[in-house]
């Protein structure tokens, strides 16, 4: 989604564009330590899956953008870039009709899978008959189940008839990460009941730029160039996804010129890698967003002056620049700052007074212990994160202390990462009042699922559990429309009315740092996990 530069002005520009250069090369033009035409990636997990339909880790999306060609993949800055369709259907070239309900995508015509047959729009078809097969354990059917039927008018065209308008299936199906997946090989899979233990999802036929050559789990994907990926094959001999869980030795790998790239560079390592020879990093926005979410149904939280009294009761700037080094761009919604949907929305600003004025207009007074009461019970409140992050932590400790010189008994109650989020966990339960944690986005802007009132869980993720009727009609009315200036406006009405009614307060959007062998020529990291390997087949080393 699924993006306000405005207030960081030139100098968040400076950051983003930032490019640092520490290495010393040697007489011969390259590193010692370089591996000519061989470039080795160091990641903390290793994909569940290598079938998109069935994975769910990040990992797996990172690959895919090795193995697939998808119909649009994603620039750096999450736009389109047509690849299997030879170009991004418009109202003006006819590729999306008047009443929004039918998409029409040219194929590129002689594409070719790894094994040499044909790879066009009946691949398309099938790979969404296969998502929407009973028998198949797909991850996930959204946005694909807005489609009627798929027609072909020949191998090369396909015709998309939607059941009801949605602008974001372009992004939600057609491109890459999420449930958006890439074409399937009919000739290879079309005749099984069903793909769920199918030999592909752990050696699969390729469209992309490589060919997975092995898979030693737990240690490493070892890859070779696709001979016929229709861009031809990539420029490296060989690319090595090196599995390495532990960060500290990701970073000692780093260190020993045992991988060529180390991405995201943890904050508190940044500095130690920065005065390491022969590398160079590269600094970008990404599309994590850290904030606050309140249950509003919980009763202490339920009137939206608490909540409102809350917002202003912390020191938001203060947390940023100290717990976390002042390097994250400061956020107002959950859409990323440089998207074309960005809403122009203010700071929430520290105002321990006003936040006082709102609990007392609220019925909240101080008891003899400084905490508020109502009808004989205090203003408490639980707050919870993961386990993993020490800073997180901090920021609890810090709200803690903030909130109780407003009257606000804050309580952290924190919980492991796998049963935070969990199905049945805290927040899709509704059992916690208010959680500190970092969701990531894709290009796509449409956040229904997590601001509509069709969305309340176990319908969705809504998990403020807010049902507005305003966020619930103007979250559906910017998917009626492709025009992206009429759901720019929907999406600047949608965010200010979650400001106005703080089912969430935003921190800050992640800036992360890339470290890489300064040998590697054109490695330019995406603003979104699932694209940043969008450009391998470019890579020299």
């Amino acid at each position: 989604m699924l993006k306000r530069f405005v207030a960081a002005g030139l100098g968040l520009c400076c950051i983003l564009t930032a490019c640092t250069r520490v290495d010393q090369p040697v007489a011969s033009g390259r590193h010692p330590w370089t591996q000519p035409g061989h470039v080795r990636i160091g990641a903390p997990d290793e994909p569940d899956s290598l079938n998109p339909l069935f994975a769910n880790t990040a990992a797996a999306d990172q690959v895919g953008t090795l193995l697939y060609a998808y119909v649009f993949r994603l620039d750096p800055k999450g736009e389109l870039m047509p690849e299997i369709a030879t170009e991004i259907p418009t109202y003006a070239n006819g590729g999306i009709s008047k009443d929004n309900k039918t998409i029409r995508l040219h194929i590129r015509p002689g594409m070719l899978w790894a094994d040499g047959a044909p790879l066009d729009a009946r691949d398309i078809r099938f790979t969404w008959r296969a998502v929407m097969n009973d028998r198949n354990l797909t991850k996930s059917r959204i946005y694909w189940d807005d489609i009627a039927a798929m027609d072909l008018p020949d191998n090369t065209t396909l015709v998309v008839h939607l059941k009801r308008p949605d602008s974001a299936i372009l992004y939600g199906i057609f491109s890459n990460g999420g449930a958006a997946y890439p074409p399937l090989p009919e000739h290879l899979l079309g005749k099984l009941p069903d793909i769920n233990r199918a030999s592909f999802n752990s050696a699969p036929l390729s469209s992309g730029p490589w060919i997975l050559r092995t898979w030693n789990h737990g240690s490493s994907l070892e890859f070779v160039p696709n001979e016929k990926y229709w861009r031809g094959p990539p420029k490296l001999a060989a690319l090595s996804w090196k599995v390495i869980p532990n960060t500290d030795t990701l970073f000692q790998e780093f260190q020993t010129h045992d991988i060529d790239i180390y991405d995201p560079v943890p904050e508190n390592q940044v500095p130690q890698v920065q005065k390491l020879a022969g590398i160079r990093l590269v600094k970008r926005l990404k599309s994590n967003w850290r904030h606050l979410e309140i249950n509003t149904r919980k009763p202490n939280l339920s009137d939206v002056r608490v909540r409102r009294a809350i917002a202003q009761a912390v020191d938001w700037d203060r947390m940023n620049a100290t717990i976390y080094h002042g390097v994250n761009v400061r956020a107002t919604s959950d859409i990323v700052p440089d998207s074309w949907a960005a809403p122009t929305i203010p700071q929430w600003r520290f105002d321990l007074a006003g936040a006082k004025e709102l609990l007392t207009a609220a019925g909240w007074t101080p008891g003899p212990d400084g905490i508020r009461v109502k009808n004989g019970l205090p203003l408490a409140i639980t707050i919870s994160t993961g386990t993993n992050k020490p800073a997180n932590i901090e920021a609890e400790v810090q709200m803690q202390q903030q909130l109780r010189a407003a009257g606000i008994d804050l309580q952290i109650k924190n919980y492991a990462v796998s049963l935070l989020f969990a199905q049945n966990g805290p927040l899709y339960s509704g059992r916690y009042d208010m959680s500190w944690s970092v969701d990531t986005n894709g290009p796509e802007p449409d956040n229904q699922g997590s601001w509509s009132g069709d969305f309340v869980p176990p319908h969705g993720a809504n998990t403020s559990f807010l049902n507005d009727p305003v966020l619930t009609q103007t979250t559906a009315q910017a998917l009626l429309t492709f025009d992206r200036k009429q759901r720019k406006a929907l999406y600047q009405r949608e965010e200010e009315r979650i400001h106005e009614l703080v089912p969430a307060i935003f921190l800050y959007w992640s800036i992360d740092t890339a470290a890489v062998n300064s040998d590697l020529k054109n490695y330019r990291p995406a603003e979104y996990d699932m694209a940043d390997l969008w450009n391998s087949y470019e890579w020299e080393i």
